[in-house]
C-alpha cells in the first residue's frame, strides 16, 4: 500500500507561525491590490460620480466681503483732561465686532430689508437646484408642474400675516399671466393680481406681489419668518476678523446663495453699524453739552456772588484798593494755582505711560513740589498783611476764580456745540461691500479631490476586506503547514472553472477538447506525481475526496483518468458516490452500475463500458441504492477492487465529501491512496483539517492534496481565522 506520508513535491520549511504572523508582505499587498484594481477603480468611479452629483445639486454659495477702519481720535479742541477722557475714542476690535454682530445692528438690516420675508420657487426634490442652474429639461407631466424650472422669480412688495401664522408656509400658484392663486395656512384661498394689494381682513393677512416670473401652474411658498430666527441666520453667514494684531483694521465677509443679496445685505450691515456709530458719538457730545449748559449758570451766579462780596467790602471800608505788594502777591499766587492745574493734567497723561518711580514721573512730582512750597510761602506771606488788605486779597482772588472757571465753561460749550454738529462718528468704511465673481462653496476641485481620494481608500478597503474575511485556502504552504503534501496546483482557467463546480455549464471532458490548457497539464503533473508515488502500494487503485461538494473532485477525476489513459495505460474510472454520483452524464452512461455489482444484481462485465478513448473504462455509479455504506463495507467491495487492481494499470474511485457521508471513509480503506482536492478560496483550512482527522481516526492516512482553481491574482497571504461547519445537505437525488 502507498506510503501515505511520502510528499511528491518538496518544499522549503516554512518561517515559524509566530514570525510569519508577524510580518507584513507589502509587495504581496500591493499584489492583492492590484489584483482588485476593477474593484478600486469601480469605487473611485463611483465616488466621482458621486462627488459630481453633490457638486451639481449643491446650491452655490457666493461671500461678499467689506473693509472697515477704527480710528482713535480726540476732539482736538482743548478740554480739560476729564473732559477728554470723555469725547476721546479708543475702541476695542473684540467690543466692536460684537456691536457689528449684535441684534441692535443686525435686527435693524433684518427690517429694512425685509430680510424676514422668504418667497421661492418650489424646488425639485434633490435635483430641483441642478435643474434650474443647468436648465435641465423637466418631462411635461402634470405631477411636475408645480416645479421651478429656470428664470422663475417672485418679489415681495408686501407682507403681513397674524402673529399665528409666523412660520407657517403660505402657497402661491399661478393661474394665469399676472395673476396667482394663494392658499393659506387655514385652507382658505384668495385670488390676487401683481401690483395689487390682496387684503383679507379677517385672517389679518396682507399681500402684494411686485414682480411674478412664471409659467402658468408654478408654485411658489412664501413664508414670514421670526425675527430672532432671521438675525441668527445672518449671524450665522457674517464674519468679522480684525487684519493684525491691534491694528484697527476690521474684515467682514457675509455668505449668501445669490451674489447680489450677499453684497446688499453686507453693505447694509456697514451702513447701520456706522449710523449707530455715529448715534453715539453724538449722544456723548450732547450728554457733554448738556452738563456744561447746567454749570454755566452756576458758576456766574458765583461770580456775581463773588464780586458782590467784593464790591460790599469795598464799600465797607470807603474804597480800599490793594497795594502793590498785595496785588504782587495775588498774581504770584494765582500762576502758581495755574500751573499746579496744569501739571495735575500731565501728571493724568503720563501716569498711563510711566510709573511713580520713572525719573520723568520724578521729575514732574519734583517740580509740583517746588511750585507747591512756592505757594504755601506765598500764603505765609499773607499772614504778615494788615487784615484789611488780607481779607481783600481773598475776595479778589475768589473773583478772578469764578471769572476764570465762568469763562472757561463758557468756552467748553461753544466747543461741544461744534463737536455736536461735526460728528462723524470713530468708524471708516474702507472697501464698501463687493461680492466675488466666483462662488465659494461647493469647492468643485476640492469635492471631486475629496471624491476621489475617498474613492480609492473605499476601493482598497474593500479589496484588502474582501481578501482579509476570505476563508479559504490561499496557497500550498498553508496545507504543507498541516502536513498536508500538494500533489499538484491547478491553475485557474476559464474554461475550466465553466466546467466545475455548481455552475458548470456543460460536461465536456476538458483534456479532451482542450489538451493544451493550463488545468490539463496540471493533471498531467499529477498523473506523473502519482505514478512515482504509489510504486510500492497495495493496489494501483486512489480515491478522490473532498472536503464538501463543488471543490472540481469530479472534473479532477475525469481529466485525470483521460490524461492517465492518453500514456498507454488501462484505466478504471469509477464513480463511487452512490448517493449523488452523475459521472454517468459525461459518458451516456446507462442507469446500471456499481450499486448493483456489490448488491450482487449484475457483473462488472455488465456495467463497464468503453470511455471515449482507448484504454478508458468507466464503472457508473449506477442505481442510488437506500444503503450506500453498508453496500461498500461489503466483502464484494474490496474483491472489486482487487479485481480492478488485476485488470487496470489505475483505478480512480470518485467519492462523496469527507465530511459529508462515511462513504469516503470505507472507500479509502480498501484502495492504494486518497487523494484531497481542496478548492482555492473556498475550502477552508479547518476544513481540510477535520478531513484529515477524520480519515486518520479509521486508520487511513491521507496520501495528500491537490489544490484546485489556483488564482494568483486573488492569492493573499498573512494570518487567516477559519471557522467551518459540517452541516452539508448531501442527500439522495432523483435522476
Amino acid at each position: 500500500m502507498l506510503d501515505r506520508g511520502t510528499a511528491v513535491q518538496h518544499t522549503a520549511a516554512p518561517p515559524p507561525a509566530d514570525l510569519a504572523d508577524d510580518e507584513i508582505d507589502l509587495g504581496q499587498l500591493a499584489l492583492s491590490i492590484w489584483a482588485g484594481k476593477f474593484w478600486v477603480a469601480a469605487f473611485l468611479v463611483l465616488a466621482l460620480a458621486i462627488g459630481v452629483f453633490y457638486v451639481a445639486i449643491t446650491p452655490r454659495t457666493y461671500q461678499a466681503d467689506a473693509l472697515i477702519q477704527l480710528e482713535e481720535r480726540s476732539t482736538s479742541l482743548g478740554l480739560p483732561a476729564a473732559m477728554q477722557e470723555l469725547m476721546e475714542s479708543s475702541p476695542r476690535s473684540v467690543t466692536q465686532i460684537e456691536i457689528l454682530r449684535s441684534r441692535m445692528v443686525i435686527g435693524q438690516v433684518v427690517a429694512d430689508l425685509n430680510l424676514d420675508w422668504t418667497a421661492e420657487p418650489v424646488l425639485l426634490p434633490v435635483i430641483g437646484h441642478a435643474v434650474t442652474r443647468f436648465r435641465l429639461p423637466v418631462p411635461d407631466m402634470a405631477a411636475l408642474t408645480p416645479f421651478a424650472r429656470a428664470d422663475e422669480a417672485i418679489v415681495l412688495d408686501l407682507l403681513e400675516v397674524p402673529p399665528q401664522w409666523v412660520g407657517d408656509p403660505i402657497q402661491l400658484t399661478i393661474t394665469a399671466p399676472a395673476q396667482y392663486r394663494v392658499t393659506l395656512p387655514n385652507g382658505a384661498q384668495a385670488e390676487g393680481r401683481v401690483g395689487q394689494a390682496l387684503y383679507h381682513p379677517d385672517d389679518g393677512f396682507s399681500l402684494r406681489v411686485g414682480e411674478l416670473v412664471g409659467a402658468i401652474g408654478r408654485s411658489f411658498e412664501i413664508t414670514q419668518r421670526r425675527e430672532l430666527d432671521v438675525i441668527n441666520a445672518v449671524r450665522g453667514n457674517l464674519s468679522v476678523s480684525e487684519r493684525g494684531n491691534q491694528s484697527g483694521i476690521l474684515s467682514a465677509t457675509f455668505t449668501h446663495s445669490d451674489p447680489a443679496m450677499a453684497q446688499r445685505i453686507l453693505d447694509a450691515i456697514m451702513q447701520s453699524y456706522i449710523e449707530q456709530n455715529i448715534a453715539r458719538s453724538a449722544a456723548e457730545a450732547q450728554s457733554g453739552l448738556n452738563f456744561v449748559q447746567q454749570q454755566i449758570p452756576i458758576a456766574r451766579a458765583e461770580l456775581v456772588e463773588a464780586e458782590q462780596a467784593l464790591s460790599n467790602f469795598r464799600q465797607g471800608q470807603q474804597s480800599v484798593d490793594l497795594s502793590f505788594e498785595t496785588q504782587n502777591l495775588l498774581t504770584q499766587i494765582t500762576r502758581i494755582e495755574n500751573e499746579l492745574v496744569a501739571l495735575q493734567s500731565q501728571e493724568d497723561e503720563i501716569s498711563q505711560r510711566y510709573t511713580p518711580s520713572h525719573p520723568v514721573y520724578q521729575q514732574l512730582l519734583n517740580q509740583r513740589q517746588r511750585l507747591t512750597d512756592q505757594r504755601d510761602q506765598l500764603q505765609s506771606e499773607t499772614e504778615a498783611l494788615p487784615e484789611t488788605q488780607q481779607q481783600i486779597l481773598n475776595l479778589t482772588q475768589a473773583v478772578e476764580m469764578a471769572q476764570v472757571s465762568y469763562t472757561e465753561l463758557l468756552r467748553r460749550g461753544q466747543e461741544l456745540q461744534v463737536l455736536e454738529a461735526s460728528t462723524v462718528g470713530n468708524v471708516r468704511l474702507i472697501d464698501r461691500a463687493q461680492t466675488a465673481r466666483a462662488a465659494v462653496a461647493p469647492r468643485t476641485s476640492l469635492v471631486i479631490a475629496l471624491a476621489g481620494v475617498l474613492g480609492l481608500m473605499a476601493g482598497i478597503g474593500f479589496v484588502l476586506l474582501r481578501n482579509w474575511l476570505r476563508r479559504g485556502v490561499q496557497g500550498s504552504e498553508e496545507l504543507e503547514k498541516i502536513g498536508l503534501p500538494v500533489y499538484a496546483t491547478v491553475n485557474h482557467t476559464a474554461r475550466a472553472a465553466a466546467l466545475m463546480g455548481p455552475n458548470r455549464r456543460s460536461r465536456d471532458i476538458l483534456a479532451i477538447d482542450d489538451p493544451t490548457d493550463l488545468a490539463v497539464e496540471a493533471l498531467r503533473s499529477l498523473r506523473t506525481s502519482l505514478h512515482f508515488g504509489m510504486l510500492d502500494a497495495d493496489t494501483r487503485s486512489i480515491a478522490i475526496t473532498s472536503t464538501a461538494p463543488n471543490a472540481g473532485k469530479s472534473f479532477t477525476s475525469v481529466n485525470l483518468a483521460v490524461v492517465t489513459a492518453q500514456t498507454g495505460q488501462s484505466v478504471c474510472l469509477i464513480d463511487a458516490d452512490l448517493r449523488r454520483g452523475q459521472l454517468r452524464k459525461y459518458f451516456n452512461a446507462p442507469k446500471i452500475g456499481l450499486a448493483q455489482v456489490l448488491a450482487g444484481e449484475a457483473a462488472l462485465d455488465e456495467v463497464l463500458i468503453e470511455g471515449p478513448i482507448a484504454g478508458l473504462s468507466f464503472l457508473p455509479a449506477g442505481e442510488y441504492p437506500p444503503n450506500p455504506s453498508e453496500l461498500l463495507m461489503r466483502r464484494s467491495f474490496r474483491d472489486l477492487v482487487v479485481e480492478l487492481n488485476d485488470r487496470f494499470d489505475l483505478s480512480i474511485f470518485d467519492t462523496p465529501p469527507v465530511l459529508a457521508v462515511t462513504d469516503p471513509v470505507i472507500i479509502a480503506q480498501a484502495v492504494g491512496a486518497t487523494i484531497g482536492i481542496v478548492r482555492f478560496d473556498e475550502t477552508p483550512l479547518g476544513e481540510v483539517e477535520a478531513m484529515k482527522r477524520t480519515l486518520e481516526a479509521s486508520g487511513v492516512r491521507m496520501s495528500g492534496v491537490v489544490l484546485n482553481g489556483f488564482d494568483p491574482r486573488k492569492a493573499k497571504t498573512g494570518s487567516y481565522s477559519y471557522s467551518y461547519s459540517y452541516n452539508y445537505r448531501y442527500s439522495y437525488k432523483n435522476r
